[in-house]
């Protein structure tokens, strides 16, 4: 592709984790070695203000995605969300001889199936929770007659982070096996898996791959149920704190060794090398590490707590990645940095909530954090729209706060305050985000 005067970078997305890549490339812009041109389809009220959102493009319209970038000589592209990503935008823009950074559709199996996921983690002696797979809801509760309760039940496609139920007993397991196979998750619930229930805590790793090299990029919490103490149904992610308490050099090594390296060599075997972010949901419980699932993109509320935190040029880093450069590069990460991200959601979310709300100050508090020029107190935008010179919901995760400090409490501090000014009556948020004491 003929390279232009203006570095063009294309980010697909529209959420908060696309809001802070954009921030990162450009934050990164201010260092690299010609101008920089961020683009976002289709983007939110949020990333309006540091890229240029192109509205008119459906983040799974590959055509009017390839054209764009032919039109706009787009250097590189970057994925965020893992729908695009399993339905092979890799593989279309690559064929056009487009620059991206993200797994192909083969790759992308490691998240789009539990059940490749798990046949991986099988086939390369990857320590993971025992399972079984299921087609139909007559084998399924056959199965649940004879296994101990809690269990886990996963449907086997996508399903926005709310496809994984723990049943308590036979009656929920029952229940739930019932509505995923009757379609409550539609094509992502034909097949199914029911594993065993792994107790610990639970820690995301993040690593950046190009299909040879890998370098990690750090470890983050979150938190998933939509109620205090980590109650109530399983939502897309309420809030993030980044670094981990809990996690040693000593445990990174092992989990480096005994599931990245293991499933980067198994993905090599099959003909799939991984390019892209590689994201391990981890079962910790002491020196026990299993393997929860794969994710093959930047989690969403982890990017924002985890990408501040990268003392590097991000947009040189992508560029390594799709070059397959990475073992030239060096990342280092500041590590005196604590911060937490607090999720806004729409009530009623993550089932019936309303859009179309207009959040009545947010553009004057932002344009007050502009002028007080901290990196230490962001806002995010997830699920907003722009219209007529005022800022709408429309989504379920609406806003995230993000802020940094010397240590946690600090940051839920400025985080919390923060959120107590904003004048949204129809948003919640959950009220111990990086609390420590529920891992």
């Amino acid at each position: 592709m003929t390279k232009t005067a203006i570095k063009k970078i294309l980010v697909i997305g529209s959420g908060g984790r696309e809001h802070a890549i954009c921030l990162a490339f450009k934050n990164s812009a201010k260092n690299y070695s010609q101008e920089c041109k961020i683009f976002a389809i289709p983007g939110n009220a949020g990333t309006r203000r540091i890229a240029k959102n192109i509205e008119n493009i459906e983040i799974n319209d590959f055509k009017k995605i390839i054209k764009f970038c032919q039109d706009e000589k787009i250097d590189f592209v970057f994925v965020g969300p893992e729908q695009p990503l399993t339905a092979g935008i890799v593989d279309e823009l690559q064929k056009n001889k487009i620059a991206v950074f993200g797994p192909n559709k083969k790759s992308a199996q490691l998240e789009g199936s539990k059940i490749f996921m798990k046949k991986i983690a099988d086939e390369n002696k990857i320590p993971t929770a025992k399972y079984q797979s299921f087609e139909d809801e007559i084998s399924a509760l056959e199965f649940i007659k004879n296994i101990n309760f809690p269990c886990v039940i996963k449907t086997d496609g996508l399903a926005s982070g709310k496809g994984v139920i723990i049943a308590q007993n036979f009656d929920e397991a029952q229940k739930n096996i019932g509505e995923i196979f009757q379609g409550k998750f539609g094509e992502a619930g034909k097949k199914i898996i029911i594993e065993e229930f792994l107790k610990g805590f639970e820690a995301s790793y993040f690593v950046i791959c190009d299909g040879k090299n890998f370098l990690p990029l750090g470890f983050a919490h979150d938190h998933k149920k939509v109620g205090e103490g980590e109650t109530g149904l399983n939502t897309g992610g309420m809030g993030s704190f980044s670094p981990s308490v809990k996690i040693n050099e000593k445990l990174e090594t092992k989990i480096i060794e005994t599931i990245i390296k293991p499933t980067l060599q198994g993905m090599s075997k099959i003909g799939a090398p991984f390019c892209g972010i590689l994201f391990a949901g981890l079962m910790i419980n002491g020196e026990d590490v299993k393997l929860l699932e794969f994710n093959i993109r930047l989690g969403d509320p982890e990017t924002q707590v985890l990408l501040p935190r990268l003392d590097c040029n991000f947009i040189e880093l992508i560029e390594s990645a799709i070059k397959g450069n990475l073992n030239r590069f060096k990342i280092k990460f500041f590590e005196e940095k604590k911060l937490v991200c607090v999720v806004i959601c729409a009530k009623g979310y993550p089932e019936d909530y309303r859009k179309g709300i207009e959040i009545n100050n947010l553009a004057f508090i932002e344009e007050q954090l502009s002028l007080d020029n901290s990196d230490s107190l962001k806002i995010l935008h997830a699920g907003t729209v722009f219209k007529e010179g005022k800022i709408f919901a429309n989504g379920g995760r609406v806003l995230n706060v993000v802020a940094s400090a010397s240590s946690f409490e600090e940051a839920r501090k400025k985080a919390y305050e923060l959120i107590d000014k904003i004048n949204w009556q129809d948003g919640f948020t959950r009220k111990d985000i990086a609390c420590l004491n529920l891992l």
